[in-house]
């Protein structure tokens, strides 16, 4: 399914060498996090945004999500880490139209040890995705749920967080600790850091418990409008992710929701988040904005380029 970079079709410029790039953030495992990652690469995809997702997990879990199998890839993001003078593109491979991942493997757990005494550690992937920058107009990444360098070269690459999460009461306590780590990161690697907001995952609209909880995570957010932090205009994005069975089974597949189940509504509500995701950028660019159904939501300003 998958090809590799030397293999990959030509980028294009479209967007004007401009991407937005968006860290997949949770301290905390099995929220939903990568199911969101290649599930909205997908969405933005298929409406012909040219998306790359970043798999910064040993794991490999996206990677498996977009039918690579990393014992079969050649390079990886652990040799671009590793080795700044890599041209990027032989470790990309492009697996549909429009989408593109940067994969990972079990070596890529070596990384921390091996850059320890790198003076740029934290800023290698930065470097990477700079020089990629004219080829994908969204980056995706997938960061693994652990804070080590491989999370803080996520988020001093990215522009933006996006926090996955189940409508929890434990969930909602460890959010804000997840927010202290992008504060601080912000603080001393990544001024241009801001937090996007949180996608609900698993939602179950008849849970009581549910709803309180992503109420108080509207209050919480309404309350920092005032404040001098990077979540100052985060919000929590609608339409939640329904609970679904199909999104836990397409993986296995290797394969997105829109491949396995596009009418099922883990497939219906990532393609109205892709939508929400393309037309506040396309705002911020200066771009006319195609009309699309999406719930009547304030929208933050989009985080610099």
């Amino acid at each position: 399914m998958a090809t590799q970079g030397t293999n990959a079709h030509p980028a294009t410029a479209a967007h004007g060498g401009v991407s937005r790039r968006i860290a997949m953030m949770n301290q905390k495992g099995g929220v939903g996090k990568t199911t969101t990652t290649v599930n909205l690469a997908a969405a933005l995809a298929k409406a012909g945004r040219r998306t790359l997702v970043v798999d910064l997990d040993p794991q490999a879990h996206a990677s498996l999500h977009l039918g690579v199998d990393p014992s079969q890839v050649e390079h990886s993001v652990y040799d671009l880490l590793l080795d700044p003078t890599l041209d990027p593109m032989i470790a990309v491979q492009e697996t549909r139209e429009n989408l593109a991942i940067l994969p990972s493997t079990t070596d890529l757990a070596a990384a921390e040890t091996e850059l320890a005494n790198a003076t740029d550690r934290q800023r290698r992937l930065d470097a990477v995705l700079t020089k990629l920058s004219s080829r994908y107009e969204f980056m995706f990444l997938d960061c693994p749920p652990s804070l080590g360098l491989l999370t803080l070269n996520g988020l001093t690459a990215a522009r933006e967080v996006l926090i996955p999460m189940q409508a929890h009461f434990l969930a909602l306590q460890g959010v804000g600790k997840l927010l202290e780590t992008v504060q601080l990161v912000g603080q001393q690697l990544n001024s241009r850091l801001r937090v996007l907001g949180v996608i609900v995952c698993m939602y179950d609209p008849s849970s009581t418990h549910t709803r309180e909880v992503v109420a108080d995570l509207d209050q919480f957010f309404e309350s920092a409008r005032d404040q001098d932090v990077p979540w100052r205009y985060s919000r929590v994005f609608r339409p939640a992710v329904r609970r679904n069975i199909k999104l836990a089974e397409c993986p296995s597949f290797g394969k997105t929701i829109f491949e396995y189940a596009p009418e099922a509504t883990g497939g219906l509500d990532y393609k109205i988040l892709g939508d929400v995701l393309i037309r506040e950028w396309d705002q911020a660019l200066g771009r006319p904005v195609p009309q699309v159904s999406v719930p009547s939501r304030s929208q933050p300003p989009v985080g610099s380029v």
